[in-house]
C-alpha cells in the first residue's frame, strides 16, 4: 500500500466521521484512529511498521444529504449509507455467514445488513443491482446516520 492511499484513507476517515478505520487490501493492512500518535501497517513480509501519523483537520462534517459525490467514487459506484444511527450487524446471526462480502452481486431489495436501533432490527436493503465493491463497516460496530456502509459497483 501507497502512502498516497494511506493519505486517502485518512481523508476518507475524516470526511464520514470515523474515528477508526481498519482497511485490508491483498496481504496489507491499515488500522488508523483518530487521536493516536500512530499508524500500523503491516504487509506479509513485515509483521508491523509503526509510522507517525499524519496531522488530521478536525473539520465540520458535511451535509451528507446535500454533498456531491467524493472524486474518489467513479460514477458507477453507489453508495448505501446507514438511514439511522444504530449497531450494525453484516450477518443474521453471529455464527452466520455475511449478508453480503465484497465480488457478490445483489439485487436491488436483497438485505445488505441489520442496524438495531432503540431494540429493533431494521433490515438495511440495496437500492440498486450491482457488485459489492466494498463492504465499510465491520459487524457490531456503532453507525451515524449518512455512514457509507457499502459501495456497490452499478456497472
Amino acid at each position: 500500500m501507497k502512502l498516497q492511499e494511506i493519505k486517502d484513507l485518512m481523508k476518507f476517515m475524516d470526511k464520514s466521521g470515523l474515528s477508526e478505520l481498519n482497511w485490508k487490501e491483498g496481504e496489507s493492512s491499515v488500522l488508523l484512529k483518530k487521536g493516536s500518535d500512530n499508524v500500523v501497517f503491516s504487509t506479509p513480509a513485515q509483521t508491523a511498521a509503526v509510522l507517525p501519523a499524519a496531522p488530521v483537520p478536525v473539520t465540520p462534517v458535511p451535509d451528507v444529504e446535500n454533498s456531491s459525490p467524493s472524486a474518489a467514487v467513479s460514477a458507477n459506484i453507489h453508495e448505501i449509507k446507514a438511514p439511522m444511527v444504530g449497531t450494525v450487524y453484516i450477518s443474521p446471526s453471529p455464527d452466520a455467514s455475511p449478508y453480503v462480502k465484497s465480488g457478490d452481486t445483489v439485487k436491488k431489495g436483497q438485505v445488505l445488513c441489520i442496524i438495531e436501533a432503540m431494540k429493533l432490527m431494521n433490515e438495511i436493503e440495496s437500492d440498486v443491482d450491482g457488485v459489492v465493491e466494498s463492504v465499510l463497516v465491520d459487524s457490531e460496530t456503532p453507525v451515524e446516520y449518512g455512514t457509507v456502509m457499502f459501495q456497490i459497483n452499478k456497472g
